[in-house]
């Protein structure tokens, strides 16, 4: 949209805004699509926006800590335990490093095996957790050492944990923006149907216009500028509504599971407001496009 149409579009012209009858099917229709279209695109965006953030922290989270396992007998796992712990202290790049108690270690495998399983009869091993500062520490040679130290250690990076959620929480913004590029192609499609209703209902108004000299630019003026302002009333109205549903959604504090803290944060409340304006901008298009059609077949 150029400078010109936006100024075209805030002045208006009285006569030419009597083309477009100011209420009726079409209208109703085009302010009703833009608005449950942009109420879409701000759980869209939000959808898409938390995914980020996820990806991000679940990245962050599994490349700073680790888990070392040790196997053997239960005469001999607090003494690997002890050399291990020592071993840990001394690595460069790690953090802290502390053996879990038997407590954290069955709240670890109550979800598959209950709360009441007996940890003292079973070969458990004894697992050490191990968190990395800034630079990290250097997994391949601490491995290395280990396994010449302490027999039956494994030290487990979460790589392989890490790399499919990190994976996932991408596809996740992949598609949370192609959901967004699919509502604006269905809010385009509808606003395109309005349009050519509207420009069908008043083809004989536009032939005598014609005959009086108006010029197809003026009476497609008309059209884009009642199509345009009717989306971002409605456009306004749905993103308003869909900040709305996403501030009543779970936050990250309220509770400690996946679907939490999936709203916007910071700077990023202010991105809904673009959806009205992209909104407006697609009727615009569109409007424009059926407009050009419409007057050539009517010539």
């Amino acid at each position: 949209m150029k400078k010109g149409d936006i100024r075209e579009l805030l002045a208006g012209d009285v006569q030419a805004d009597r083309l477009v009858p100011p209420s009726g099917l079409t209208a109703h229709l085009t302010i009703f699509v833009s608005g449950a279209m942009a109420f879409l695109a701000v759980f869209a965006l939000a959808l898409s926006l938390a995914s980020g953030r996820l990806a991000d922290r679940w990245a962050d989270e599994l490349a700073r800590s680790a888990t070392l396992r040790i196997s053997a007998s239960a005469d001999q796992r607090a003494v690997l335990t002890e050399a291990a712990l020592a071993i840990l202290e001394q690595t460069p790049g790690v953090a802290s490093a502390r053996a879990m108690t038997p407590e954290e270690q069955a709240a670890l495998l109550a979800p598959w095996f209950g709360a009441s399983l007996p940890l003292d009869s079973l070969p458990v091993p004894q697992l050490i957790e191990v968190v990395a500062d800034g630079p990290g520490y250097d997994a391949e040679g601490l491995r290395l050492r280990l396994s010449a130290e302490i027999p039956g250690a494994v030290l487990d990076d979460h790589t392989r944990w890490r790399e499919p959620l990190v994976r996932a929480a991408g596809s996740l913004r992949t598609l949370g923006v192609f959901s967004v590029l699919l509502i604006g192609c269905a809010m385009a499609a509808m606003i395109t149907l309005a349009a050519h209703a509207g420009l069908a209902a008043n083809a004989q108004v536009i032939e005598v216009l014609r005959l009086v000299g108006a010029q197809d630019r003026y009476i497609a003026n008309a059209f884009e500028r009642r199509f345009t302002l009717r989306a971002l009333i409605g456009a306004a109205g749905g993103m308003a509504l869909g900040v709305f549903g996403v501030a009543l959604l779970p936050s990250a504090g309220d509770a400690d599971g996946f679907l939490t803290g999936l709203g916007f944060q910071g700077a990023g409340w202010l991105v809904p407001l673009l959806v009205p304006l992209l909104g407006a901008g697609v009727a615009f298009a569109a409007t424009r496009a059926a407009a050009r059609r419409r007057l050539e077949r009517l010539q």
